[in-house]
């Protein structure tokens, strides 16, 4: 049984993580990302006591963040836009605006990316070890690599050109 001393010691390690996997979805759109990351460790909580420790708990809590935003994307069935507030705080800096120029397209090309491709991609842009991104998912690590490869091969080619098919 997990106390609320251990959760709030889980959620300390792991939230902002989840926050920024949750923003990875939302398309930047901070608000949208702020209400899955705290569905998510509602869920955690609700059901803290189904744990059984078959994976880390690191990787059942990303599962559980990866079905909130999923879940929550099939019923609105739009694509989430991306919220120009959060990418604009800046100041007129060129670099700071071909960075955001660049932060937009990303967001953009991963958009178009499949559910499974998408939490693939943001699961690892949170430098999460490859091995836990597999088990997350449910893939063999050698499928994950050579679907990671071919991933970044895609959203590069998005990124340059912002074409490519992305899936």
């Amino acid at each position: 049984m997990m106390t609320e001393e251990q959760f709030n010691g889980i959620y300390n390690l792991h939230a902002s993580k989840v926050h920024r996997l949750c923003l990875g979805y939302a398309s930047g759109n901070n608000e949208l990302a702020k209400e899955w990351h705290q569905e998510t460790f509602i869920k955690v909580w609700k059901h803290r006591n189904s744990f059984k420790g078959k994976s880390s708990i690191d990787t059942w809590i990303y599962r559980i963040a990866v079905n909130v935003c999923l879940g929550d994307l099939r019923k609105v069935k739009n694509s989430v836009i991306i919220n120009d507030d959060v990418l604009s705080k800046a100041s007129p800096d060129d670099d700071h605006e071909n960075k955001e120029k660049d932060i937009k397209k990303m967001y953009h090309c991963i958009d178009q990316l499949t559910e499974q491709n998408r939490a693939l991609i943001l699961l690892e842009l949170e430098d999460l070890p490859q091995i836990t991104i597999a088990e997350t998912v449910g893939l063999a690590h050698g499928t994950l690599r050579t679907r990671l490869s071919r991933i970044r091969k895609s959203l590069l080619k998005c990124i340059k050109n912002g074409k490519g098919q992305l899936k």
